[in-house]
């Protein structure tokens, strides 16, 4: 019995290890068919989780084709100007008939001017060479839903809101504007050769980007002392590898400044006004850039489309002729130049009118005004020069900004949409002196690396020559020679004007 009880026992334990093994090997096949299985999902998750996400396209993410950027600006303006002795031109209320009446010197002013501008820019690479551009643009007045806050019937360019201006000046509604929007095919035929068409960046160009803070243009810009408003248009660009010529390109650009729309075939007296220009840039380095240019625009209108307009809303009537605009610009980086490095240049331009005889008509009455005349039909040639410096402190983020500029008595560039209050000063007929700071803070950036905050403290002040700056409707009349009823205004002329302002901006 001892015996059976030890090989019952045995037997027993010879089982146990026997079972015990196989036990061990079905669960681990269990476990391995699990693992098997969570990892298929896990797989199957992934690609889920890969086609519902946006920001693959390709395999490529949202930053490689889509760029984002923009900027916001506060700003206060404190406002200054004197009116001489004159002569108003204008209209009886009860009868129509054309009225004219002295005005005794006076002064205008306004305190403050709160403003807010936000821009949104947008850049996408479409296909192989192939990239769309677009920026929005909002500018209003602190608690005001309109522009007359801050218009005033003194000049041309800031009695109404033009196509091209939209955005720029005269403080709007609030309402986001598209102010840029065009496609631009590079590298055309395996050239270096561009085209462009859409609403054009041909605002704030050289060597106006200094005083905005802004880096200098690309190829896409325009020469500020000529021109400055949002064409919609296209451009032809050539950028030749030349060891000599570093940097040079050359373009054609044609923009549209008006659209007339349908007409009788017998046609009214109206086309559309086009403009076309040449630009050759020979030299673009930081020590030396030089542009070219010539422009000519086409059937100028009498009166652009404005709206809350010093005589009502208003459209184009008559065409008085054509301009040609000559312009050289020159800009200039020395680095290394004592704690900082120094930003000159100098710009000059010219224009000569071609008038066609046409004079502008309100309310029947003619008042004999034509392009850069009244009374007598003749061509026009004035002239403008444009110089300045800014001196950038490396080490405090310090820049200081000193700016003169000059037009003669029939200056007249096509520059509405410059970034002034009281009107383009590069328009002026007369002088203007400008002197600024601009003080970077040191924070480091967020959202790319050219983000940047910063606050600006400037004063601009005009004394004016002649009148009708940035107007080409009628002959322009020396300020002291005004107290005539030969010399009756339609605008109300400044002697001189002063603008005290402020900013606070950011770059994103």
């Amino acid at each position: 019995m001892r015996r059976s009880g030890k090989s019952l026992l045995a037997a027993t334990w010879l089982a146990a290890f026997l079972i015990i093994p196989c036990l061990s090997m079905a669960a681990d096949q269990d476990v391995q068919q699990k693992l098997d299985s969570m990892a298929k999902e896990i797989e199957a998750l992934k690609k889920q989780v890969a086609s519902a996400t946006p920001e693959k396209a390709s395999g490529k993410s949202i930053s490689d084709w889509l760029t984002i950027g923009g900027d916001y600006r506060f700003r206060v303006d404190s406002l200054r100007g004197k009116v001489p002795d004159y002569w108003q031109f204008g209209f009886d209320p009860t009868t129509g008939n054309p009225v004219f009446f002295p005005v005794s010197e006076f002064k205008v002013k306004n305190d403050v001017l709160y403003t807010n501008r936000f821009g949104l820019d947008l850049k996408a690479k479409a296909t192989r060479n192939v990239s769309v551009t677009a920026r929005l643009l909002m500018y209003k007045s602190f608690g005001f839903q309109d522009s007359v806050d801050s218009v005033g019937p003194f000049f041309a360019d800031r009695t109404g809101v033009f196509d091209g201006t939209q955005g720029h000046v005269i403080p709007g509604d609030g309402k986001l504007i598209v102010d840029q929007a065009y496609a631009t095919w590079s590298n055309l035929l395996d050239h270096p050769v561009w085209f462009s068409v859409g609403r054009r960046p041909s605002t704030g160009g050289i060597p106006t980007h200094l005083r905005q803070n802004e880096p200098k243009p690309g190829l896409g810009g325009v020469p500020g002392l000529l021109v400055d408003y949002a064409f919609d248009g296209m451009t032809l660009g050539w950028a030749p590898d030349i060891e000599a010529l570093p940097g040079a390109y050359a373009k054609i650009c044609y923009g549209r400044g008006f659209e007339n729309g349908l007409t009788s075939t017998s046609g009214n007296g109206q086309r559309d006004t086009d403009m076309i220009g040449v630009t050759v840039v020979p030299y673009d380095t930081d020590p030396l850039y030089v542009n070219v240019q010539w422009n000519r625009g086409m059937n100028i209108f009498d009166s652009p489309i404005m709206k809350n307009t010093a005589f009502g809303d208003t459209s184009p009537g008559f065409n008085l002729g054509d301009i040609d605009w000559y312009g050289l610009a020159l800009l200039s980086t020395l680095k290394d130049v004592g704690p900082g490095k120094l930003n000159v240049f100098g710009s000059v331009g010219m224009n000569v009118t071609h008038p066609n005889g046409n004079t502008v008509v309100i309310n029947g009455f003619n008042t004999g005004a034509g392009l850069l005349f009244t009374g007598q039909n003749e061509s026009k040639t004035g002239w403008g020069a444009y110089i300045g410096a800014r001196y950038d402190i490396t080490s405090t983020r310090t820049k200081l900004g000193l700016e003169y500029n000059h037009g003669s008595k029939d200056w007249i560039p096509f520059v509405p949409a410059a970034d002034d209050i009281w009107t383009s000063k590069l328009g002026t007929r007369g002088d203007v002196y400008e002197v600024y700071l601009i003080q970077e803070f040191k924070l480091a950036p967020v959202s790319s690396y050219t983000s940047k905050t910063f606050f600006k403290i400037g004063y601009q002040y005009y004394d004016f020559a002649y009148t009708g700056s940035n107007n080409w409707v009628g002959a322009p009349v020396k300020i002291t020679e005004l107290n005539n009823p030969t010399a009756a205004q339609m605008l109300v002329p400044l002697k001189n004007a002063q603008d005290l302002y402020a900013t606070l901006e950011v770059k994103f």
